[in-house]
């Protein structure tokens, strides 16, 4: 027993990278270098503009090439051992699978069921798993996706766990001959006529789903239909869906909680769009099965290794780690990304280096959370009020949670237990939380509460993913960031010019929000428990869309001083 309980779960690696900072070191020393001559080369030049332009850009450049020089300063990686898992715990915790969807249009439904489809088929016990889709446009064509994609599932999740498929999304493990089953698995009749089955079952699907999207109302509006027969996209009530419920958990071939969710909207009410649509996700998962530990996916990322709810729990069961982020990597992407949507470069030469300090960023999808962090947990709360309701270190009654928290008698007792780090026992009869699930998914719930300014997901910017991370990071928390082969998720980056602009843009705009707000990492830093380091990291990404400007000013110097007759380089 005790060699058992005292087997790794993961190790923190530190990678060798001493040419690299070398490289770097010298770099950082030309740059300073170049400045000094500057300075020096004043008096000579006097404020001539294309000289101090000149100045000011290649401070910047310093500047923010020290910056990096402190991200990339102490690279480590992650190992995980799964295989020890169960040895370590072998009642392993419960685990609430969150997914966001929010337009049938842009995100097609049969992009969506794939990732629901490949969530219900980790390797996990499936008892211990329930899925949350949220549907933010109110769609009965993604109601009705999902709910076909339901009955697949009861098909899907045995074949998967039965012959140990790797890739569990359908339409990437039937695409192409390479997945066509071998000779050597043509001569095993029993998994070649499952996957021929297979593979026609789910040709039905897409054919069904396809078939509906192409009509103005997908199905009949009538029995589980009924309540989209009335609702606008901006103007409906909540509705809450139990789609799969499992009732025994001895079972090889159970299929996990699927739940849909969409929350009330009206014209006049904000809805602070992702952040506010999984802040609902959050509290529904809260009073109906309250698992400890949370993953957090958009639509169209699937998952690509099925053991990755395991490698994630090696580090939130070891540790005291707020969250477990993965890298987003895409398929059938463009090799030389001229748009850099796949984020290559952050992922393998910066990101290393920013989880050695005090972990990387959350990026708004492959990530699994701690529920009590989202709650507003500090680490304080861990050493000093282990068994008790504290948030910040300092124990809380009823009363403040419900001002903190919303006034929901079941919500308040199903926090209690996530503060106290307890773990959350799923109910026999979901459907017996769904009055109190609509009640904390309508749109006046959070009035007067704390929800998207101290905890939750944080309002306030269109990149509520850094935003939150923030929030977390200030705390003094520290997060990991876990790379695994193969992959452990995998999703689509837009192709075209004008999508990813409107990304870029978005993008920018949310960084810049962040920056300039209350939850700035400068003030984080002096008022709060960010570290410094991690305040430059932070500094790094926030300032990205500024970068262009004297870039843009640098590149323009050359051709003004032709015009000018002037002259910004020395002789």
């Amino acid at each position: 027993m005790a060699s058992e309980l005292s087997v790794p779960l993961y190790e923190k690696i530190a990678c060798k990278n001493t040419i690299q900072r070398a490289l770097d070191i010298t770099l950082l020393f030309l740059l300073l270098s170049l400045l000094v001559y500057r300075l020096i080369s004043f008096k000579d030049h006097g404020l001539m503009y294309p000289w101090l332009f000149a100045f000011l850009c290649e401070s910047w450049f310093t500047i923010h090439w020290g910056i990096i020089v402190n991200c990339k300063w102490n690279p480590v990686d992650f190992k995980t051992y799964p295989e020890n898992l169960d040895k370590r715990f072998p009642d392993l915790p419960n685990v609430d699978m969150l997914v966001t969807t929010a337009d049938p249009v842009l995100e097609p439904p049969i992009i969506t069921v794939n990732t629901i489809l490949s969530l219900l088929a980790v390797d996990y016990p499936a008892e211990k798993l329930a899925c949350y889709v949220s549907d933010d446009g109110c769609s009965p064509l993604t109601f009705y996706s999902v709910v076909e994609a339901s009955k697949f599932a009861k098909l899907w999740v045995p074949f998967c766990k039965k012959y140990n498929i790797q890739v569990r999304a359908p339409f990437r493990y039937f695409l192409g001959d390479s997945d066509k089953p071998s000779n050597a698995d043509k001569a095993d009749s029993e998994f070649h006529q499952d996957w021929l089955k297979m593979k026609a079952e789910y040709e039905v699907l897409t054919r069904k789903i396809e078939e509906a999207a192409r009509k103005p109302i997908p199905c009949d509006l009538t029995g589980e239909f009924a309540d989209f027969a009335d609702v606008e996209r901006r103007n409906h009530p909540t509705i809450i869906k139990i789609i799969l419920e499992h009732l025994e958990s001895d079972s090889d071939h159970v299929v996990p909680n699927l739940v849909y969710v969409s929350r009330e909207k009206r014209p006049k009410q904000p809805h602070n769009y992702k952040a506010g649509a999984m802040n609902v996700l959050v509290r529904v998962s809260g009073v109906m099965t309250n698992a400890p530990f949370m993953l957090n996916v958009d639509c169209d990322m699937f998952v690509n290794n099925p053991q990755v709810v395991r490698h994630a729990m090696c580090q939130l069961l070891a540790s005291q780690t707020a969250f477990v982020q993965y890298p987003q990597v895409f398929y059938d992407a463009s090799r030389d990304d001229p748009y850099g949507n796949q984020m290559v470069a952050i992922f393998h030469y910066v990101a290393r280096g920013i989880a050695g300090i005090k972990g990387f960023f959350y990026c708004g999808t492959c990530c699994f959370h701690r529920r009590k962090v989202i709650y507003g947990s500090w680490p304080d709360d861990v050493d000093e009020a282990p068994n008790n309701t504290s948030i910040n270190g300092k124990l809380v009654d009823e009363t403040i949670l419900r001002k903190e928290y919303g006034n929901s008698e079941e919500f308040i007792n199903s926090a209690a237990q996530a503060l106290k780090g307890k773990q959350g026992t799923f109910r026999k009869n979901l459907s017996n939380s769904l009055e109190a699930a609509c009640e904390v998914a309508s749109c006046s719930f959070e009035y007067g509460t704390s929800w998207g300014n101290k905890f939750g997901w944080i309002y306030g910017s269109t990149t509520e993913d850094v935003h939150t991370g923030l929030v977390i990071h200030k705390r003094g928390w520290n997060s990991h960031l876990q790379f695994s082969d193969p992959p452990a998720f995998m999703g689509c980056a837009p192709s075209g010019g004008p999508e990813a602009m409107n990304q870029q843009k978005r993008w920018a705009t949310g960084l810049l929000e962040v920056m300039f707000g209350k939850n700035s990492p400068i003030i984080a830093t002096l008022t709060a428990n960010l570290q410094f380091r991690m305040c430059l990291a932070y500094l790094w990404v926030l300032f990205r869309a500024l970068r262009s400007i004297p870039e843009l000013l640098y590149a323009t110097l050359p051709a003004y001083c032709i015009l000018t007759n002037s002259r910004f380089l020395p002789k």
